[in-house]
């Protein structure tokens, strides 16, 4: 069984990949952009657009861990969300998964159930965001190294995401 891992802050979530759909044809900017662009027109936060600048930053970021794949923040001027998995995994999967961290985040008190994770879903619906760029490689492993980066970040200590 195939295992996935999200990070966030130095926080690693594993799933499994039960949870995945896995697909080889959701990674094209526009399968990037739809899938949070749907999350962000739930809760009335205009949509993102790609930027081409954003989506080689991630390239190259993603790049530098075909060799390893491992899950570690690029530390860059951006918002940034990663996801992989041992096995093949979509953008459109990676994304869905970010988003599903909704359930466990509390808008009024804008907060995440304790134990839980909720920042990649509170990075992807921010409101000041506006450009978006995501790239995905195959790991040398066989795995899945997927980041998007946002422009301008999110996920401000203290602030409402919308």
């Amino acid at each position: 069984m195939a295992l996935c891992k999200i990070i966030s802050l130095s926080l690693v979530c594993i799933l499994s990949s039960a949870l995945l759909q896995s697909t080889h044809a959701q990674d094209t900017p526009q399968d990037y952009l739809f899938a949070h662009n749907s999350a962000r027109a739930a809760v009335n936060v205009r949509p993102l657009s790609w930027d081409d600048d954003l989506a080689a930053y991630a390239q190259d970021y993603a790049n530098q861990h075909i060799g390893d794949c491992v899950l570690v923040h690029s530390g860059g001027p951006y918002g940034e969300n990663l996801a992989g998995s041992t096995g093949d995994l979509s953008g459109t999967s990676a994304v869905n998964l970010w988003v599903a961290e909704e359930a466990d985040y509390d808008y009024d008190s804008n907060s995440c159930a304790d134990g839980k994770v909720c920042g990649h879903y509170t990075q992807v619906v921010w409101s000041s965001s506006a450009r978006l760029g995501c790239a995905k490689v195959t790991c040398n492993s066989g795995g899945t190294f997927i980041g998007c980066n946002y422009d301008p970040p999110g996920n401000f200590v203290g602030q409402k995401p919308y």
